[in-house]
């Protein structure tokens, strides 16, 4: 069975868990959105996301430093210091800081992409699929395609967690969300590289 991009949405909408998790529950639930919310709820993860609106005051900034050639200072927060002091907090915060030094993200979320980078990237993809001869009612998914990919590789939550490709860097925050208990909000970051 086919899962559009659509039933996906919806689904991520009314629970908050990333796009591959909902997908992959989708299919499970052979595209029915209510046993799919059942599913993701059984699996723990819709939970995570009611934790999503509550603010988040403590954290850590965390550092990490590539053979010397590149340096991520990221700040992770949550809502309270003891978990901020926390082991496996302190493990999200490196891994969240590995992820920025490997995958060269631009933006922390897909809502910070500038309304010019997203025209601009729009008119690339549009040309590209206009050049392809496909018919035009084609080619607004075309573009809606590359548009998905280039949230992917730009935005930090949207990208391929380094260490589990399967999953979404916001996947893997949302199992910590649910781990833990707290929300937890990747507020910023800087990547150094020498001589940039």
């Amino acid at each position: 069975m086919t899962i559009s991009a659509e039933q996906v949405k919806e689904l991520r909408q009314k629970t908050g868990v990333g796009f591959m998790e909902c997908k992959s529950a989708l299919a499970e639930a052979g595209g029915d959105l209510e046993e799919a919310v059942v599913i993701l709820r059984k699996r723990g993860l819709a939970s995570a996301a009611n934790k999503v609106g509550r603010q988040t005051k403590e954290g850590l900034i965390g550092t990490y430093v590539h053979n010397g050639k590149i340096g991520v200072m990221v700040e992770v927060d949550c809502e309270t210091d003891f978990v901020a002091r926390n082991a496996e907090f302190q493990f999200l915060v490196k891994d969240i800081a590995m992820q920025i030094a490997a995958s060269e993200p631009r933006f922390v979320r897909r809502e910070e992409v500038t309304e010019d980078v997203l025209q601009r990237e729009r008119e690339i993809y549009m040309e590209q699929a206009k050049a392809t001869g496909k018919p035009e009612k084609v080619l607004e998914k075309i573009v809606e395609g590359r548009m998905e990919k280039f949230f992917a590789e730009t935005c930090l939550l949207e990208q391929p967690f380094i260490k589990d490709p399967e999953l979404a860097v916001k996947d893997y925050l949302a199992s910590y969300i649910q781990k833990i208990g707290e929300n937890i909000q990747v507020r910023r970051f800087v990547r150094y590289r020498v001589g940039e």
